[in-house]
């Protein structure tokens, strides 16, 4: 399967060129949809002894009729619920019509120990809270324990935002048709979706032209192509240059976790630029990364002037007073000489009563800027897109982006990548044990040492935002920051070793 990520209403632009297209029609592809669940659950709960088939009254309840019928002619224990029939005419009617199992109402639904509840209520396109007797439903499933495989979506799980609109099922798994949609992959839907299987049910890849998807799974075949390659005439500073700005005696941590992040990632110089009250600290703890001292931004400059970076951190530990706006500036203002700029932690809250000001500049810059908050700095910078119920976190992410001119990384357990032209990627791979402290500043320094080689910024970020997930699976339980550069060789060269020449 591709890694587009169709929302609700593109792949109701797919379904539509698919039937459009033939040969198959609508009721074609959902006697399809119903065969690949009914084989599912057929191959992964081969012990349950019953099947009970919750139906909707839409072309997931459709799905549904398909999916009981299956199991009824294969002799098997099926018992059916609905409580509206489907619309006259429809798709969804037909499978009504030629289904052998007669539904009963909500109200008689009873659980049966060791059976099975196939959840085709609501799919993917649900846009409301579920209520009333579908929600009570819903509820006596969760209290009575019994295994949920829902078809597309569990249902109360909006398809868009990943969000529970209400109650909502906790499938133990989900088979859905031809493209994953943004509730498969943003939290909490991912975790609610048990395993997801992306089904085939007969719809044409030519079925995606026209239906404007922007949004892909931030897999390595996103980027792979332009990946920096590292040629037998290389030399160190061919190989991308990167300035990390520190902060001040006791805070060089972070900007020396970023240093080694870009290192890793294969930039071939990489240089602290540190207020004198750090330099002694900084230089008791580098080696291989070189030291220049840097207290102002005149400094700065000079330094840009003199070695011309090709790439620049600016953020872990520097502190948000004007030495951080002031060395933004700068910058921003020597883009001739620097071209990928990461903004993290401090640079993102030092213009947090101005972030105007910070936009301004980027967007009057012809440099390549990746800004990369958690939620906390996100709030700080991008007021009015506050998280909510109804609003997708790749909407957040993508309206930041147009509004800040830069490349938008969205952190967390779904990290989004979104640029200003509307593109956006949601990350699948990050591992819990990403979440301890310094864990950013390294991914700050291997987005910025992949700029730095002349990777194009968005795709910088995504590569960044992967490779730095992979490395804390590696490494597993136990990590620390300090281990995710150390783990980055091994995860390019078992990945990637075509890229080494």
């Amino acid at each position: 399967m591709g890694l587009e990520i169709l929302t609700p209403e593109e792949m109701g632009s797919v379904d539509r060129n698919a039937i459009a297209a033939g040969p198959l029609d609508g009721y074609g592809l959902m006697q399809n949809a119903g065969a690949v669940v009914a084989a599912a659950i057929l191959e992964r709960f081969a012990e349950a002894e019953g099947f009970l088939v919750l139906c909707g009254p839409g072309n997931n309840g459709g799905d549904g009729y398909v999916v009981a019928r299956l199991l009824a002619e294969r002799g098997l224990q099926v018992r059916l619920f609905a409580e509206t029939e489907p619309a006259a005419g429809s798709d969804a009617a037909r499978a009504r019509r030629d289904c052998p199992v007669e539904p009963k109402p909500f109200s008689e639904f009873e659980p049966v120990e060791r059976w099975l509840v196939v959840d085709a209520l609501f799919g993917a396109g649900l846009s409301k809270p579920v209520e009333g007797r579908e929600a009570a439903i819903i509820e006596r499933v969760r209290t009575s324990g019994l295994p949920v495989v829902s078809i597309d979506l569990p249902s109360g799980v909006s398809g868009l935002t990943g969000k529970p609109l209400g109650t909502a099922f906790q499938a133990d798994m989900t088979v859905t048709f031809f493209r994953k949609k943004p509730g498969h992959v943003l939290v909490p839907g991912r975790q609610m979706c048990g395993v997801l299987l992306v089904a085939d049910i007969g719809i044409a890849e030519t079925a995606l032209v026209g239906a404007g998807c922007k949004t892909w799974e931030n897999r390595p075949a996103l980027w792979r192509a332009v990946l920096p390659e590292i040629g037998i005439s290389a030399h160190k500073y061919s190989r991308g240059h990167v300035a990390v700005i520190s902060g001040g005696a006791t805070s060089t941590g972070a900007a020396r976790l970023a240093a080694r992040g870009a290192a890793r990632a294969g930039a071939g110089a990489v240089t602290v630029l540190s207020p004198a009250n750090a330099l002694s600290v900084n230089a008791m703890h580098l080696t291989s990364i070189m030291l220049r001292r840097a207290d102002t931004a005149d400094e700065l400059e000079a330094f840009i002037r003199d070695r011309a970076p090709s790439g620049a951190v600016l953020g872990p530990g520097a502190g948000t007073g004007e030495r951080t706006r002031g060395f933004a500036r700068s910058l921003l203002d020597q883009v001739d000489d620097v071209g990928g700029l990461v903004f993290d932690a401090d640079a993102i809250t030092a213009f947090r009563g101005d972030p105007e000001t910070l936009f301004a500049m980027i967007k009057a810059s012809a440099a390549q800027v990746v800004l990369t908050p958690h939620e906390g700095e996100f709030g700080r910078l991008f007021a009015g897109l506050e998280d909510a119920p109804e609003v997708s976190k790749v909407e957040r992410a993508r309206e930041a982006a147009m509004r800040s001119g830069a490349i938008i990384v969205l952190k967390g357990p779904d990290t989004v990548i979104a640029a200003p032209d509307g593109r956006a990627a949601i990350n699948v791979n990050a591992a819990q044990h990403l979440a301890t402290a310094g864990s950013g500043d390294v991914l700050s320094g291997i987005v910025a040492g992949l700029m730095a080689q002349r990777m194009p910024a968005f795709e910088a970020a995504c590569a960044g935002v992967w490779l730095h997930a992979e490395a804390g699976g590696v490494f597993g339980r136990g990590l620390i920051a300090e281990d995710l550069p150390e783990m980055l060789p091994r995860v390019l060269q078992s990945q990637f070793p075509e890229h080494v020449r």
